[in-house]
């Protein structure tokens, strides 16, 4: 059983608790005492088919069986995946099924584990998938005020802030939309201001964030 000396998580991101997906018994009440010792909340679910009648996306980070009766952890995956789950995954596996847990990564599980566990090696890895869960929400909320901050430009303030996504000068705005290049560069300090934006590359930012222009690829010049 695990340590009564297990370290604290004072740091923990405020997340909801953490799914544990396991056929065996024993394993699954190990595994939510563990968690739970360390200030962690868990909930257990005996097999996939159990867990996939839930609410999931309310949990903070997923522990998933690979080799389990009825659906396997790889079957509940393709679930999640085909739903469009952001849930992170972490895919706990016996010592022959590494192949298996490679290919869950492919698919887009955040980490595996490896049976026996080291609790320490455990708890580190759900905390970073506890972490990536609020970094996704923070992320979230942000582009939705994003969003209504430029929903409530005014339309001309909304098609400057594009056109200077899209690379256009001042003049070639003031060309396109038939006005003086003085009313663009109004226009667009006003909806720099208004959607918090310090300067034009944090405009241009905000504007790919958006999808009102496409991002540039990686080895775009």
């Amino acid at each position: 059983m695990p340590s009564a000396n297990a370290p604290t998580t004072a740091s923990s991101p405020k997340t909801s608790a953490i799914a544990v997906v396991d056929d065996d018994d024993a394993l699954r009440e190990s595994l939510v005492w563990l968690l739970e010792s360390v200030g962690l909340t868990s909930r257990a679910f005996a097999s996939g088919d159990a867990f996939l009648t839930t609410e999931h996306e309310t949990f903070g980070a997923l522990l998933l069986d690979v080799r389990m009766p009825g659906m396997s952890g790889l079957q509940v995956q393709q679930q999640l995946v085909d739903q469009g789950s952001r849930l992170p995954l972490i895919m706990m596996t016996g010592h022959g099924d590494v192949p298996m847990a490679v290919a869950a990564l492919k698919n887009g599980a955040f980490d595996f584990i490896e049976k026996p566990f080291n609790h320490q090696q455990l708890i580190d890895v759900v905390q970073q998938a506890l972490s990536h869960t609020e970094q996704q929400h923070q992320q979230t909320q942000a582009l939705a005020r994003l969003q209504t901050e430029f929903d409530a430009l005014r339309p001309k303030e909304q098609r400057i802030v594009q056109h200077v996504a899209e690379g256009m000068t001042s003049r070639e705005i003031a060309d396109h939309m038939g006005i003086s290049a003085k009313t663009v560069e109004v226009y667009r300090l006003r909806a720099m201001k208004a959607m918090g934006a310090a300067n034009v590359a944090a405009l241009v930012r905000q504007a790919v964030a958006l999808s009102l222009v496409p991002a540039l690829p990686p080895d775009a010049e």
